[in-house]
């Protein structure tokens, strides 16, 4: 990772020891990232990851059932970086599926290679494709939560955040990731939000050489980006919308992961960003003044309560709405939609 413009080496992550239940939620009521070194180390999937790729392949192929996940495959001119084709009108990787055993078996063949695929299995359901893994290999910190596996080799994933919070396990191969708080989005220069390489939108700034004459704000980001390098058994815990770039840096490299949201989202608050930017990106300056106005007050509670004179029987969608109010208000926003397409 690039130095920030005259402030030395990106800070580090903070990191704790293995920790328990009670421990791991005072990390996250911080809102900062950890490093959990050693989070997974017993687990017989992360000592065969320790024990080097072939015998994490041996472990892995025996679990496989088979069942095809989705991959995302580059070719060697794009060095590992999977993001956007120079005219921005597609992607420079393919999609196809696979097993978990075909997909090692091809990153074992060319692990020797100089100018290799860049092969990802990206984000499969753990109990769809390695039937006992979960069983054989839990998580002590999220008992119930639907663990993901990520197969792939040397590659690097575009800065994107995740709208939840989340724990990477790696079990094979060294991974390093770095991080930039909520805030920094303005220093990030996002992609577009309706064409993104895995569903979040991405930074278009390559973490790793970032042109600083091009996107001179980036280096404000490196001021504030967090960083770690993980081993087999370690994990990290990664914060809600925390943007985070990775690297994988090994032929073969394995990561478990953990998706959860302590907070119930009555809609994807992507879809109200949508909807206002719809409803107020092109009005004059002074008419989004106005409207930044109305939302600071009504939606973030910028002054406290908004409605906190009136009586809780008239607070309407302030108070909390039946259910079928609920689905009246939904039914009357996709109306209004529908009737400007």
């Amino acid at each position: 990772m690039p130095d920030s413009e005259g402030s030395g080496i990106i800070q580090a992550i903070g990191e704790f020891g293995p920790v328990d239940a009670e421990a791991f939620r005072a990390i996250v009521a911080s809102g900062e990232p950890a490093v959990l070194r050693g989070l997974v180390a017993d687990w017989p999937a992360a000592a065969a990851g320790r024990d080097g790729g072939a015998e994490l392949a041996r472990y892995l192929s025996a679990l496989d059932c088979g069942k095809p996940a989705g991959c995302v495959v580059g070719m060697p001119a794009i060095h590992g970086r999977f993001f956007y084709r120079g005219d921005m009108q597609g992607f420079n990787f393919g999609r196809r599926d696979a097993a978990v055993g075909d997909v090692i078996g091809q990153l074992l063949r060319q692990a020797g290679d100089a100018e290799p695929l860049a092969i990802a299995m990206q984000s499969a359901p753990v109990d769809e494709v390695l039937p006992g893994f979960a069983d054989a290999n839990p998580m002590p910190l999220l008992p119930g939560v639907r663990p993901r596996i990520w197969i792939g080799n040397a590659i690097q994933v575009a800065t994107h955040y995740d709208s939840t919070d989340n724990i990477a396990c790696v079990i094979g191969g060294r991974r390093r990731f770095t991080l930039f708080p909520p805030e920094q989005i303005a220093n990030l220069y996002i992609g577009p939000l309706e064409m993104t390489p895995a569903g979040a939108p991405v930074s278009m700034v390559d973490a790793e050489k970032p042109d600083l004459a091009r996107y001179p704000r980036f280096a404000q980001a490196l001021e504030a980006a967090r960083t770690a390098e993980l081993a087999p058994g370690d994990a990290l815990y990664i914060p809600y919308f925390w943007w985070h770039a990775v690297r994988s840096l090994d032929p073969l490299s394995v990561l478990v992961n953990y998706w959860w949201n302590d907070v119930r989202e009555e809609m994807p608050p992507v879809d109200a960003l949508l909807h206002a930017i719809l409803a107020l990106g092109a009005l004059p300056p002074a008419r989004r003044a106005i409207w930044k106005g109305m939302f600071d007050h009504l939606v973030f509670h910028t002054e406290g309560d908004p409605v906190a004179h009136l009586p809780e029987a008239v607070r309407g969608v302030f108070g909390g709405l039946a259910p079928e109010r609920k689905r009246e208000l939904a039914a009357h926003l996709a109306r209004s939609l529908g009737s400007r397409s």
